[in-house]
């Protein structure tokens, strides 16, 4: 008994003193299912109108391109979950810089915690594999810059760092085992994902079976695409069926990070959607599709269930995205991929309601009159 006692004793001396971990247990997403909130048009709703919309919606994870402050100030008391982003044209400066660094996290972040719940921080988007080769080199510093300015703040158990990538980091995701990262893209990655490791921040992938379905429409089954019934694909190394593109794309993430050395390392996907509509060249950008494509991914997140590599890892996506974006430059799927209008109506029905609905009125009354705090009952 006596041995036990000091067994017991030791171990609580050892907890003690143990440096708190909070930074591997931060969480930015609640549920499955999340939305991109971009901004680039003239003539969408109002950021207040906007989270009437989520609300009514019961979308709570929402993520933003950038740290508008008039954005963060209509998301205060209304629990929706936000991830804000530092914005590509301010990574250079982070980098070399930690005293900016520390004065936007304050100024974009802690000035409105825990009001309004920013629980992330995605340092650039879609660096690495990009155009821009001097971008690659600062996105590492900026991460860490600005993480060490949320920790400084004691806000590192709130706030998780991220950045996301888009497909063209990899060499390779056909069959999904044999996905690793390109040649040129590894010695920039491994740091970063060993600094993610390191304070427990997952792999934020950006993933678009409308854009692989587009590049190959002689080779891909648009059914695959579009989770809709087909015989799917299946992988000789891993010995795995896959039913629908979304999971292969995730599953090879899974593989190159595993090839990398960090297995344990999450895919959460920061994007996905289907264009309702494009140019010419563009055929599969129909509202159909699109409809189709939301509507069975909004079903298949609901699950909670994980991929066929990863099983208990449950897959979270944020849709791309609110609303078309009619200042967007390129293609005119680019314009396209809102599941709301402009005028805050639908684009077409997955389930969701727009702000001519009756229970999307009523709640924007009830926040004009003034009660703020109102909580939505949905993890979203």
């Amino acid at each position: 008994m006596n041995n036990f006692r000091v067994f017991s004793l030791f171990v609580y001396v050892f907890l003690l003193f143990l440096p708190p971990i909070a930074s591997l247990t931060v969480q930015a997403f609640t549920g499955t299912y999340g939305i991109n909130y971009g901004r680039i048009a003239d003539n969408i709703p109002s950021p207040d109108e906007v989270v009437t919309l989520l609300r009514a919606a019961k979308i709570k994870n929402v993520r933003i391109y950038d740290a508008e402050h008039s954005v963060l100030k209509a998301f205060s008391g209304t629990g929706l979950e936000l991830v804000v982003g530092l914005p590509n044209g301010l990574l250079k400066d982070m980098s070399a810089n930690a005293d900016h660094a520390m004065e936007w996290v304050k100024e974009n972040v802690q000035a409105f915690l825990p009001e309004t719940h920013i629980c992330g921080i995605a340092v650039g988007n879609e660096v690495l594999g990009g155009s821009d080769y001097e971008l690659w080199g600062a996105l590492l510093g900026a991460v860490k810059n600005i993480y060490n300015a949320v920790k400084k703040l004691n806000l590192d158990d709130v706030v998780q760092i991220t950045t996301a990538h888009s497909q063209a980091v990899f060499s390779n995701s056909y069959p999904p085992s044999s996905c690793t990262f390109r040649d040129n893209v590894v010695q920039y990655m491994k740091p970063l994902l060993e600094f993610f490791a390191q304070v427990g921040s997952p792999f934020c992938l950006n993933a678009y079976p409308f854009l692989a379905y587009m590049s190959d429409p002689e080779n891909i089954d648009i059914n695959y695409a579009l989770f809709k019934s087909t015989q799917g694909i299946y992988d000789p190394k891993t010995d795995l069926h896959y039913d629908n593109m979304l999971d292969a794309q995730i599953d090879a993430a899974y593989a190159a990070l595993e090839n990398a050395g960090y297995k344990k390392m999450e895919v959460v996907v920061t994007e996905t959607g289907w264009a309702s509509r494009g140019d010419e060249n563009e055929s599969a950008a129909t509202v159909n599709n699109a409809r189709t494509y939301n509507y069975n991914l909004r079903k298949r997140l609901a699950k909670k269930k994980g991929t066929p590599l990863r099983p208990k890892n449950v897959v979270k996506a944020y849709i791309f995205a609110a609303f078309n974006e009619d200042l967007k430059p390129g293609a005119t799927s680019e314009r396209n991929f809102g599941l709301f209008k402009a005028d805050g109506t639908i684009a077409y029905d997955i389930g969701f309601h727009g702000l001519d609905s009756s229970s999307a009125k009523s709640l924007l009354l009830y926040l004009k009159v003034g009660h703020r705090n109102f909580i939505s009952g949905n993890d979203g």
